[in-house]
């Protein structure tokens, strides 16, 4: 008959002074249990641990980089502000370019001289395409620079010829001789002979005006004559140069010697009758290179 097999069991003998031991009898699976439960906590509290370390080490990066994003939006707010100004830096110089362009191309032409373009231009109408990229602000104001130093090149280039327009629009004839007086009586070319039959040329404008009304030269230039000139009776011409001449006839008297230089509005006489006139009237007469010329393209 085989033997019968007991089941393990582990007693526990717990002693206390001054009492009898206690012993529990206790299943094998209870210390097992026991056992488990201890490794299940210990692994429990290294996973906790573990999780707590890593969270402080993602806490300490999200400091960190939240302290960078600050960083990073101070520094664009500063390049902001820094653009918003060299922008308005940059539009301010190209308007002033732009000014300083037209009044120098104004210049140009009156010196005779070929437009110039020193500002960069809207885009127009039409098709438009080609390889770009976007200008720096800097590259704006490095271009407005180099263009001021241009532009100081071309004003040196118009100073010459600017100076010489400038002499020869003072010396051009322009204007009425008489201030206030524009009615004319007699004009440039063939008119009926105020003395007589037939027809005779004139070859200069009649201006009527009371006696002793003041004369003023057109253009700046140097009396040549001044005295009496055959029908004109009393009279001064003026050579303004560049080819011109204007000769102012019938005075009353006259103002200037030969010799002197005049500028434009310069007393030259005063109205009269001498010579060949009919009444007191001023003859004016405009010489190009030589020729007698209409002096009413001169008047305005």
């Amino acid at each position: 008959m085989p033997l019968r097999r007991h089941p393990v069991r582990y007693t526990l003998w717990l002693a206390r002074t001054g009492a009898a031991p206690r012993t529990f009898s206790l299943p094998v699976w209870i210390p097992v249990l026991v056992v488990l439960v201890l490794l299940a906590w210990s692994g429990l509290n290294v996973w906790l641990w573990q999780r707590t370390a890593e969270m402080r080490s993602l806490q300490i990066q999200l400091v960190s980089l939240s302290d960078q994003a600050r960083k990073l939006n101070n520094q664009l707010a500063a390049e902001r502000t820094r653009n918003n100004a060299l922008s308005q830096d940059a539009q301010s110089i190209l308007k002033q370019l732009q000014v300083l362009e037209k009044e120098i191309n104004t210049l140009r032409e009156r010196a005779g001289m070929p437009k110039i373009r020193l500002v960069p231009t809207r885009n127009e109408g039409g098709g438009r395409g080609g390889a770009s990229a976007p200008a720096e602000l800097e590259e704006v104001l490095r271009y407005a620079s180099q263009q001021t130093a241009a532009f100081s090149n071309k004003l040196s280039e118009v100073s010459p010829a600017l100076t010489e327009t400038l002499k020869r629009e003072a010396a051009t004839p322009y204007g009425y001789p008489l201030r206030g007086q524009t009615r004319i009586t007699s004009y440039f070319g063939y008119r009926r002979n105020p003395f007589g039959w037939g027809f005779e040329f004139h070859n200069g404008i009649d201006f009527p005006a009371a006696y002793g009304t003041a004369v003023r030269v057109t253009g700046a230039g140097e009396v040549v004559e001044a005295g009496w000139k055959g029908p004109f009776g009393l009279a001064v011409v003026v050579d303004h140069g560049y080819g011109y001449r204007t000769l102012y006839g019938h005075l009353s008297s006259v103002s200037v010697r030969v010799g002197e230089r005049l500028e434009r509005g310069d007393l030259v006489g005063l109205v009269g009758s001498t010579g060949r006139s009919t009444g007191p009237h001023l003859h004016y007469t405009v010489f190009r290179n030589g020729d007698e010329v209409n002096p009413a393209g001169y008047l305005d």
